[in-house]
């Protein structure tokens, strides 16, 4: 099982630094660096609250799935790392995220 570690403290899926969304998703084609990357998977947890708790599952993000084809863990459109970390503490919306571990190829 794949890990989120996650600084932004107002997405649903945030429990306690960790994700408990069931895949995320990173998104950002063909950046040349960690600030065009983002975490598709972000929700805004004051709003989503109100529809759903994301943070009642004991479950740990199963997997994650990346669009950014040029950074050197990207496998067949799947992450290739146990561990990455998803940042931008004041996000209000996913385009605001980054994907901490992104290299360029």
């Amino acid at each position: 099982m794949q890990q989120i570690n996650c600084d932004i403290n107002n997405c649903s899926h945030n429990k306690s630094g960790i994700c408990y969304s069931s895949r995320a998703n990173i998104g950002g084609i063909n950046v040349l660096s960690k600030s065009g990357t983002w975490c598709d998977s972000f929700s805004g947890k004051y709003l989503d609250n109100i529809i759903t708790n994301n943070t009642n599952t004991n479950t740990q993000c199963d997997y994650i799935t990346c669009e950014v084809e040029n950074c050197i863990h990207n496998t067949n459109t799947l992450c290739n790392l146990q561990y990455i970390s998803i940042s931008e503490t004041k996000s209000s919306i996913y385009a605001q995220t980054r994907c901490s571990n992104f290299y360029l190829k």
